[in-house]
Order: structure tokens, then sequence, then C-alpha cells
């Protein structure tokens, strides 16, 4: 069993373990899809400062980039990637859920008249469907306003052509057009993340339409996967589409293209009720793999992380994305649903640990990836970070498990922490037009604004906040909604 360190134990405010989590009241998923929640109860201080970092994206892209995927709020333009809009579209549950009607109108409108997914352009499956799917399948459910189902159902009869492979593992990229999917650019493979973290979306679609294909096409890599040889539970971050079989030799890690792997074994388990016995063995396996082949204690403050497993002998190597920061989180959302207690250990260690890589940093931003010292060293630091590595993308990881750890203990002490970090993003990352990506959180005189403003940041980092510092916490309850891994809220079902 994980415990903090003792150097820890005065910083957070421990709970008793039969306390730790509030009780799952049993649904049993039947009364699952909900209303959107009526007007709002009046709203923390600390969510008005949230909403106010909304409203000031939200003109930003409004004015120089409406209608295309993201703001660069320092050149005053924008940019494409997938040209569907992405930065709205990811923004609409968050308007929706904030109350900002105004805002959501002017998107909703957007999207009735100009989104239009008949275009010759190649698209990643897994960004699409976690963005624009889960986006739209979201805003149905929260207002339950046809459009955005016509609209969602429309990308998914498109998206689902990226299943048609010699294995049944989707291919990495969909032309939208053609309906023909293709690997990657940058190489044979798809991502293992990638071709796992579809699934929630391509369920809810099946179930609101009635249309199985969608989820039947989806399950089917879960379960192919469930079949697959695997390091104690732990899964390599490259798979073949034609073959269906693992690249020999690749990476390990709960970071970049392994993540949401073991996220999405968790909540598929929940979406369906907790009635697919393989997703949750498969989940508490690979939690005992993490723990047995990658948890490590720095030097000199025994902080727990989680390193990577690299090439063919499998080396320990002690670096930690900031992505890696969704799995606090994700061991508590377990906890909750009846997965061994110590997972509640492992998470509020770790938490410590990703709020420790932000708020040691000068400008209280956590960098891409820290490397973690294991060994006793002079420098007398935990965890240290190489230039290539100081970027800060606006990322939510950190900010969702705050709001998860905090939704299932009370502890406020994680509002506490994600209220400095919000300060840290105010004072770093705001610009006259919006929020900037910075390419240097060592700094505080030198951060190397990056001028982009991802889609991510109004989709799931305010949105987190705005949850985290929310009084009433019934209305998004992890009890009737499972999220997405872009923060979208679909509904539990019974089966």
């Amino acid at each position: 069993m994980v415990h903090l360190p003792e150097s820890h134990q005065d910083k957070v405010e421990t709970v008793p373990e039969e306390q730790a989590l509030k009780d799952d009241p049993g649904h049993d998923g039947r009364d699952q899809i909900v209303p959107p929640p009526g007007l709002p109860q009046k709203r923390s201080a600390r969510q008005e400062a949230v909403v106010a970092a909304m409203k000031h994206a939200w003109k930003g892209y409004k004015t120089y980039a409406w209608g295309h995927d993201h703001l660069r709020p320092v050149s005053r333009t924008r940019s494409d990637w997938l040209r569907l809009g992405l930065t709205l579209v990811d923004a609409l549950d968050t308007l929706w859920i904030m109350d900002l009607r105004e805002e959501f109108s002017e998107a909703r409108e957007w999207v009735a008249t100009q989104l239009n997914f008949n275009l010759n352009q190649d698209v990643n499956l897994f960004e699409t469907t976690i963005r624009v799917l889960g986006g739209l399948l979201s805003t149905y459910h929260l207002t339950k306003e046809q459009l955005f189902l016509d609209k969602a159902v429309d990308l998914g009869e498109r998206l689902v052509s990226g299943f048609n492979s010699g294995s049944g593992v989707p291919f990495a990229d969909v032309n939208l057009y053609s309906r023909r999917a293709s690997k990657p650019k940058w190489g044979p493979d798809s991502s293992t993340s990638e071709v796992t973290t579809i699934q929630l979306e391509f369920r809810d679609l099946s179930r609101v339409t009635g249309n199985p294909i969608f989820e039947e096409k989806a399950s089917f890599v879960s379960e192919h996967i469930h079949k697959l040889p695997k390091v104690e539970g732990l899964v390599p971050i490259f798979i073949n589409a034609q073959t269906g079989q693992w690249r020999s030799h690749s990476t390990i890690t709960l970071g970049a293209r392994g993540d949401s792997y073991y996220e999405y074994l968790l909540k598929q388990w929940i979406q369906t009720g907790r009635t697919v016995d393989y997703l949750r063995m498969d989940y508490n396996e690979s939690v005992s793999g993490m723990e047995h082949l990658l948890a490590a204690r720095t030097q000199p403050s025994q902080l727990l992380f989680f390193g990577e497993l690299h090439g063919s002998t499998k080396n320990f190597v002690n670096k930690m994305d900031e992505l890696t920061c969704y799995l606090p989180g994700t061991l508590a959302l377990g906890v909750h649903y009846g997965m061994p207690r110590h997972h509640l250990d492992l998470a509020q260690d770790l938490i410590y640990t990703c709020v420790q890589t932000w708020l040691r940093q000068p400008t209280h931003l956590a960098a891409e990836i820290s490397y973690f010292n294991t060994q006793p060293n002079n420098v007398d630091e935990d965890f240290y970070v190489k230039n290539n590595d100081a970027h800060y993308l606006l990322r939510p990881e950190t900010i969702e498990s705050l709001w998860y750890l905090y939704h299932l203990t009370g502890n406020t002490t994680y509002q506490d922490w994600g209220w400095q970090m919000f300060q840290g993003i105010e004072q770093y990352c705001k610009v006259d037009n919006g929020y900037t990506s910075i390419g240097n959180v060592r700094s505080t005189t030198d951060t190397k604004p990056k001028d982009k403003m991802e889609s991510f940041f109004l989709g799931e980092t305010l949105k987190y906040l705005y949850l985290l510092f929310m009084e009433d916490q019934t209305a998004f309850s992890v009890d009737k909604w499972v999220f997405n891994s872009e923060a979208h809220p679909l509904p539990i079902y019974s089966h």
C-alpha cells in the first residue's frame, strides 16, 4: 500500500479511509439519461473568474478565428488542422454548462449553417472522435436538440470507415469525403491510445440512434486488444491496423500514445452499467502492472511517479508526461465504483506529485515532460525539465484529476491547488486576445509565447476548473455522467 511520505502529511488534509470516497448510491444505469441542469445556483467567486476567462478566450476566437480550428492570439489570426471549427465544437458543452447562453446561441447557429463534413480532408480518427463527435453528442444530451445529434450521425457515418482494415483495428486517418482510411503519414502503425479511445463515443452514437454498427466496430477493437499479450496488463504504444498486432519493442508508457487506453477500460465499464467483466479485469490488472513495473519514488522527497519502459529490454526511464496526470482522477473514479481501496492512496500520492510539477515552477505551470531523480544528488531537487520539454500547451490533465478528487472526497485542498494553477494560467498565458501556450515554464520573464490556443483549453481546462470550483457537485455527478477523454459528458447506460 502506498501512502503519502511523512514530509507531505501536513500538505494534504487526510481523510479517514472509510469516509474517503462518498458512498456509491448504486445507480443501475436505467435513469442515467438526465435532463440538462436548470439555471445554475449562484456561482462562487472562483467560478466567476473562470467564466471571465472563458468569455475572454471566446471573444478572441470569435474576433480572429471564427469557424476555424484554432486561434493564434498573439498574431491575431487563425490556424486550421481538421477544418472542422474545432475550438467552437469543443467548447459547445462548456458554454452550456457555464450558462453562457448568448455565446452558445452564436455557436449553435454556426453548427446549423456552416459545419460541413463533406470535406476532401484527411482527419485523425481519434482526435475527431473525442473532440468533434464527443462534443456534438454531449451537447445533444445536455440540450436535447436534434441538430447536434444529426451532425453527430453524419460525422459518425464517415468516421466508421476508419475500421475498414485487415484486422478491424482502425487506421489513424480517415478522408471525410471519400470515406477511405489510411495509416498515419509518420509511420505504418496506429497509436494504441487512439484506437482504444473512441469506444465511449461510438457506443453512445449507437445507443441514441439504435444503429448498432458504431458500437460493434468499436467494441470489437477493445475485445481484440483484450486477447493480445500484455506486460502485466500494460500495452505497447503502437499497433498495426492491418495485422492487429503490437509493434515489437515499442515503449510502454502512461503518457502520450498510451494514456487513455487505461482510462477507457474503466470508463467503458462504467458506461455499460458495470456489466462487461473483461474491461474491469483488464483495468485492475493494468493498475497492478503500473504499481509493479512503473511506480518509483524520488529523492529527496519520496514523490510517487510512473516512469516508462523503453525498447526490447524494457529499460525503466524516469520520465513522466503531464498527460499522465489524468491517472489520479481515473484511479479515484475506479475506487468510487468499487475498485481496490488502495488505488485511492496511489491517486492521492500521484496528484501531489503532479501538482508539484506545476507549483514548483516559477510560473506555477507544468512542463510537458518532467524527469525524476531517483538517486541521492547534490541539487536536492526531485525532478527537472529539459529545454525541449519546458513548454505548457494549456493542458488540463492535472486539473481534471483535481476535479475528480474534490468531487469524490470533498477535500478543499484540491480546489486550492487548482486555484493556484489557474493563477499561473492567468498571469503567464493570458494575452490581449485570448490565451496562448508558452514555450518555457521555468522563467517568469522569458515565457516564449507559442501563439496558439488549443481547443482543449476551452473544452477541458476551463470546464474542469469551473466544475472544480462548483459548490453543488451533484449536477455533473459521476453517478450519472461519464466524461470522455476530451471532458465531454456522456450518459451512463444500464448495460
